[in-house]
């Protein structure tokens, strides 16, 4: 079937910084393929676009991504056909008109039924210097955040610390646990919001530079701040079985700044020898249960990523979901895993 393709959202009112992000990520996703998606098309200029030469239904980009224009109905067609193994796409990223209601594109994404097809978080970006003004004439936005996996504060480089400071922290109020990021021209590490191509497979786009046509900043400038830096990415291993009540504790309440994990993990529960492989983007949990493979050893791996994440107090927190007992919980503990397994019954 090939691997899981993540969809993330990209939302925020009209001149947050959702385009200067996405043309961001285009030239320094590291090899990564990204599949494009504009709702409000007319509306964006999108740097890649213009190297390609003309902007169409469905533009082929010079590094191997593809940029699609599409209105919201047209978008379980076109997540199929990105998702076909011949596009090789490695994520999708949608930038949602700065109008759009982030709530239907989110139930579009996770109702699709591609198995390729999964849910990789909204991402609502934040005008530093204009959210006061624009709240205070559009209150829906403060609902939009509270739906948002990560909240990007951007064009930080525009108001003072004082004024970023109380900005983050009345935006935490809104949005609890949710990592609150502050950004400059939309600079933010790709790692946070998705995995690179591994280093193994060939990288596209050497035939085309667009850091030569395109970028705009240097990346060695003194005063250049490398985004990668605030967030932290958290191995976790353990070669004894976990509580699942715990698990799922530990998901419901995560640590403040986590916006992704993944691995797998084997639960102490009486007749369960499965392999459950787990990925969470925000507090939208998805267990899958699978086999280990012949010879595999029965360890749980996961590795947490969030900014502002305190590493040793999520560390000691994933510890204390080790089984300790003597005797195998019963069934009824993996209640909570079942109700984030979309195939259970």
């Amino acid at each position: 079937m090939g691997r899981v393709i993540p969809v993330v959202i990209v939302a925020g009112f009209l001149g947050s910084g959702k385009t200067t992000l996405l043309n961001y990520l285009l030239r320094n996703n590291r090899g990564t393929r990204i599949g494009v998606v504009v709702n409000d098309f007319g509306a964006v200029n999108i740097d890649a676009m213009l190297v390609a030469g003309q902007v169409d239904a469905m533009v082929s980009l010079g590094n191997g991504c593809v940029c699609c224009a599409v209105d919201v109905s047209e978008l379980d067609d076109l997540f199929g056909r990105l998702a076909q193994p011949r596009s090789a796409v490695d994520v999708i990223v949608v930038e949602a008109s700065g109008l759009a209601e982030p709530r239907n594109l989110i139930r579009m994404v996770i109702a699709n039924p591609n198995p390729r097809i999964a849910y990789g978080g909204l991402v609502e970006v934040v005008d530093a210097e204009q959210f006061a003004s624009t709240s205070a004439q559009h209150p829906e936005l403060v609902t939009h955040l509270r739906m948002a996996d990560l909240v990007l504060v951007n064009k930080a480089d525009r108001v003072t610390p004082e004024a970023l400071t109380a900005l983050r922290a009345q935006i935490t109020d809104w949005v609890d646990q949710v990592p609150v990021y502050a950004t400059t021209h939309g600079r933010i590490d790709p790692g946070l919001l998705f995995d690179d191509r591994d280093p193994e497979q060939p990288k596209v786009a050497q035939q085309l530079s667009f850091d030569a046509l395109l970028d705009d900043h240097d990346h060695d400038a003194p005063d250049h701040h490398h985004l990668h830096d605030d967030y932290v990415s958290v191995s976790f291993t353990s070669e004894r079985p976990l509580n699942p009540r715990a698990l799922v504790s530990f998901l419901e309440d995560p640590p403040p700044g986590l916006f992704r994990a993944k691995g797998c993990v084997a639960f102490a529960v009486t007749g369960e020898r499965r392999k459950f492989e787990l990925h969470v983007v925000g507090r939208h949990i998805v267990f899958t249960p699978g086999t280990w493979a012949r010879g595999e050893q029965r360890t749980s791996n996961l590795v947490l990523i969030g900014a502002g994440l305190d590493a040793d107090a999520a560390l000691k927190r994933l510890h204390d979901t080790i089984f300790d007992g003597d005797t195998p919980m019963d069934e009824q503990s993996m209640l909570g895993v079942w109700r984030y397994t979309p195939s259970a019954d």
